[in-house]
Parts: structure tokens; C-alpha cells; sequence
């Protein structure tokens, strides 16, 4: 669909916002590893899925995708740490579903179970505006695989095909849904629950407040309104402020 050399050539505004790949704590990211460092979590073990689960869940995905190339749709932390080479970047919106904070993060990320954190995921709705990475055919195997250890660490999200709107034109992108069969989806909890969690939560990969912080850093530089995450970084400054 695009050809140029620049990955942001679309958007020069993220050449300094969306990290080096090849730098990415999560390029070379081994669960298994990552937790036996950190002696408190190898409970977390447990949850986790298999590889052997892994491998066929990302075969089945390239299976659907054939032998092309391969657009990923993001709305977290891929938008400034995608981990996966890509070429091109393009602002996105995908339509029917919407960022929801609802993703309840006990193990070991960005909380805890003594303080819990709070992640975004895809959910029903009426959009949601991001990003998405051009991945090139020669490129797919290799580079899910890292976005697989990555996105489907363990329950939490399902890997699905959507429609995103990338310049008035539909197209196909690869997206991370919430999965509600997993018990870390909690699409009821309460607005001073998520504030809660956002502001205390935190872990290896940093705080929840700086996850927050970085969704709203990317749409500040894509003149992106995006009201309800900016809502909700006030509530949370404005509560931590009181404690």
C-alpha cells in the first residue's frame, strides 16, 4: 500500500516518540527469564501461557493473513514501544471498538496484587484513534513472534482482525481485543477504582501513571482529542494531589 523509505515520513512529529525496536526491553523478552530475576513474581508463572499455546495461536493468525504483509493497530504502549521493525507508521482510527482502561495488572508490569495497576484494552465501542505499523512480508514471521511474547504473554487480550480508517480508507489491521473469558478484564470497574490503581500502580515495566501519561504524550503530538484519557490523567493527578 506504501513504499517509502522513511517510516515516518508521515509523521515526522513521532520520529522521537516511538522508541528504537531494536532497543525495546520486549525485543528480546523472554517470560520466563524476566520472572526468575524477579524472585516475588514466580507465582506469575503459572498464568502465563505456553509456548506451545503461543505458536499456535500466532500460526493461526498467519494462516488468516497468508503470505503478505501485515498492519498491527495500536493504542497502548505499542504506540511508543512497538519492539517489532516496521517501515511505516500512519495515524488510524478503528471503528466498533474503543480504549477501555479495564485491563487489571496484578502481575508484576505496572502493579501488584498488594497495589494493582491499570492497562488499556480494545473493547466494544464507538472508536478508537492510534496508530498502525506496516510490517513487510519478508518481515511477518519474524517480527510477530516478538510481538506474540509480548501481547499474548498471557490471558488478557485475543488476537483479531479489524477495520481501520487510515486517511478516509478502510484496511486491515491486526488488533489485540479484550478478552473477557480472562479474569484481569474487569470492564466494571468503577471510575474511582481505575483512579486508584492508575495512581498507586506500579512494576518492572514503570507506573501506571506513566502509561497513562505516555497515551496522552502521543496524542498531544498528533493534535489527537482524545477526552476521556485526558479526563482521566486529570482525575488521577488531581487525586493524587490529595493523598
Amino acid at each position: 500500500m506504501y513504499s517509502e523509505p522513511d517510516p515516518f515520513i508521515h509523521h515526522p512529529e513521532l520520529r522521537d516518540k516511538v522508541g528504537d525496536p531494536l532497543k525495546s526491553f520486549f525485543r528480546n523478552f523472554k517470560p520466563e527469564e524476566v520472572f526468575t530475576k524477579y524472585p516475588e513474581l514466580i507465582w506469575v508463572l503459572d498464568k502465563l501461557y505456553t509456548d506451545e499455546y503461543r505458536t499456535a495461536s500466532r500460526n493461526a493468525v498467519l494462516d488468516l493473513q497468508g503470505d503478505s504483509d501485515l498492519w498491527v493497530f495500536a493504542y497502548g504502549s505499542l504506540m511508543w514501544d512497538p519492539a517489532f521493525i516496521f517501515d511505516e507508521v500512519r495515524r488510524a482510527r478503528v471503528t466498533e471498538y474503543a480504549r477501555r482502561f479495564v485491563l487489571k495488572d496484578v502481575w508484576g508490569a505496572r502493579g501488584t496484587v498488594e497495589t494493582p495497576g491499570l492497562f488499556a484494552a480494545l473493547d466494544t465501542g464507538d472508536g478508537c484513534e492510534g496508530l498502525v505499523y506496516h510490517i513487510a512480508r519478508e518481515k511477518v514471521d519474524a517480527e510477530i513472534e516478538i510481538l506474540w511474547r509480548r501481547e499474548m504473554v498471557g490471558p488478557g487480550y485475543l488476537p483479531k482482525f479489524v477495520t481501520a480508517m487510515v486517511d478516509g480508507r478502510p484496511l486491515r489491521v491486526l488488533a489485540f481485543i479484550a478478552d473477557h473469558s480472562a479474569e484481569n478484564i474487569q470492564p466494571n470497574l468503577c471510575r474511582s477504582e481505575q483512579i486508584e490503581f492508575i495512581s498507586t500502580g506500579t512494576g518492572i515495566l514503570g507506573t501506571s501513571l506513566e502509561y497513562l501519561q505516555n497515551i496522552v504524550g502521543q496524542f498531544s503530538a498528533l493534535g489527537i482529542v482524545d477526552e476521556e484519557c485526558t479526563t482521566l490523567l486529570d482525575d488521577v493527578q488531581n487525586h493524587m494531589k490529595t493523598q
